[in-house]
């Protein structure tokens, strides 16, 4: 089985499941393409989700940006803090509005 996102203006709207030779057969007239997604990453830099976009150059499926000031890792086509995310045992939510890490108390 593979994994396939059905795009309108290069956002995802839908994902399947089905056999490669589905497509040889499934007519659809509703807007949009399909394109073959994958969980590990391999195909197209991300796992398709409803809402994230597709870069036809980079060929990468790019998920909606988190924060205002987060970048694009042109390597991974992920969202990156401006702050780099402390590595210890502690849960962190990002704060937009200092632009820094806080511990998360829950």
């Amino acid at each position: 089985m593979a994994h396939f996102a059905k795009l309108e203006n290069n956002v995802v709207v839908k994902v399947i499941v089905a056999e490669p030779g589905f497509f040889d057969t499934f007519v659809d007239t509703s807007p949009g393409y399909w394109l073959e997604t994958s969980y590990d990453g391999s195909i197209r830099k991300s796992y398709a989700g409803i809402g994230y976009s597709y870069d036809q150059g980079r060929d990468a499926f790019i998920p909606p940006k988190p924060y205002p000031s987060w970048v694009l890792n042109e390597d991974t086509c992920l969202w990156d803090a401006p702050v780099a995310m402390p590595d210890d045992d502690q849960r962190y939510t990002w704060n937009e509005e200092t632009q820094a890490w806080d511990v998360d108390a829950s």
